[in-house]
């Protein structure tokens, strides 16, 4: 995100997206037209404040990658950043850390939770005033469910990590994990597939090569690497869902992510097309409503209401946004996207077998109980493949099809 050089900005850098949301809504709350950036590790922070130094900046003590403190540490050394106002928000609030901090002079130095009133008085003093003289076309929208949610879609963490990949990462720390049993357990898990293969595939961009499923993007970083990924994903807040009708939708969906790649894979294999591929893409398609459940877990712990009538229809309106927005910003490889994509409707463009196939397997998932695989013969996505009818009759749509 490029930021004009005649426009000073608040720079929040949080882990917990609902926090650094709050903390935006704060500012701007204070200094209506306040241009806000909000980012989720130290070293976007530490690049964004080099292109441009913001006019304040409120850090999180426990960032990914380069934590507050060690931030602040970088921001010193340069001459354009040595008088930034910083303020740092720890959970380490011990005298030794408290004193560790001083000589960087952070304008405050809060513990967490952080007292919202006494946050609210600090930044009203530290904040310039001519940040409040926007045009009121430029607010962000009120803070109800949906303005909140249009905010998150482009900072977002996707996907919460499944409850048997969370356990399985709890037994390894305890050396009583065996690899193959967590191995088994990486590969249905789309948020584990789809954040390896996005650090893998920008490892391989210089080398024009792209990851297209787990295994592939495992033998790029390593076994040590995907570990600590995986690691990293399951340490984040909100890692794992907490509201019960949200761990029911998530483990239905997790169901049908694992259902729609099996029968991709089974496919291609029967086509002797990219199975790997397939696989992948089918159990991507549906990371958008995964990666909404944990935004709107975020909304229930920020204090918001969320009635059964409201939750269908967000996810029935804003799922496919989510999913669009993530797998554009984990940057995965154009060749899976359009795979992906073509789950859901195929373009007018030249298509792909493989796109073909999860296009098919979508129709295959959508027939009713009663209805005969047959019965898509004269389907453009069959005629297009060349299907043989006893490849259709033959296609299992249980969970086994893999076998």
């Amino acid at each position: 995100m490029s930021i004009a050089s005649h426009v000073s900005f608040v720079l929040v850098a949080y882990n917990e997206p609902w926090r650094a949301d709050q903390l935006c809504q704060l500012v701007r709350e204070l200094r209506p037209g306040a241009r806000v950036l909000p980012v989720n590790d130290g070293h976007a922070a530490l690049t964004t404040c080099k292109r441009q130094v913001p006019s304040l900046l409120i850090a999180d003590g426990e960032l990914d990658g380069l934590a507050g403190v060690e931030l602040l540490r970088e921001l010193r050394r340069q001459p354009a950043t040595q008088r930034l106002p910083c303020v740092l928000i720890s959970e380490r609030t011990d005298a030794a850390s408290v004193r560790a901090a001083l000589p960087l002079t952070p304008a405050a130095y809060l513990g967490k939770p952080y007292d919202l009133d006494d946050l609210r008085q600090r930044l009203d003093k530290l904040l310039p005033h001519s940040a409040g003289r926007a045009s009121r076309r430029q607010r962000e929208p009120a803070n109800t469910l949906g303005g909140f949610l249009e905010r998150m879609r482009q900072n977002n963490r996707g996907a919460p990590l499944l409850e048997e990949v969370q356990a399985a990462l709890l037994r390894l720390q305890a050396c009583d994990q065996d690899l193959g049993e967590l191995d088994d357990l990486l590969a249905r898990d789309p948020q584990v597939t789809a954040r390896l293969i996005s650090v893998a595939s920008g490892i391989d961009a210089h080398q024009h090569i792209q990851c297209h499923s787990l295994s592939q993007a495992r033998q790029c970083l390593g076994n040590k690497r995907s570990l600590s990924l995986v690691a990293e994903l399951a340490m984040q807040h909100n890692a794992r869902l907490a509201e019960p009708r949200l761990v029911t939708l998530a483990g239905q969906l997790s169901e049908q992510a694992l259902r729609t790649a099996n029968l991709a894979g089974w496919l291609a294999r029967q086509l002797q097309l990219d199975v790997e591929l397939c696989y992948t893409a089918g159990l991507l398609c549906n990371i958008g409503e995964l990666a909404l459940l944990r935004s709107l877990q975020d909304w229930l712990d920020s204090g918001g209401e969320l009635a059964e009538p409201t939750l269908r229809r967000t996810l029935r309106e804003r799922a496919a946004g989510y999913g669009s927005a993530l797998r554009t910003q984990w940057r995965l490889p154009l060749g899976l996207r359009q795979v992906i994509s073509a789950y859901y409707a195929l373009g007018a463009g030249v298509l792909s077998r493989e796109a073909l196939v999860l296009n098919l397997t979508r129709l295959l998932l959508e027939l009713p109980a009663a209805t005969a695989p047959a019965s898509l013969a004269e389907e453009r996505t069959v005629r297009l493949l060349r299907l043989d009818p006893d490849l259709l009759a033959r296609a299992p749509l249980g969970r086994t099809a893999h076998d």
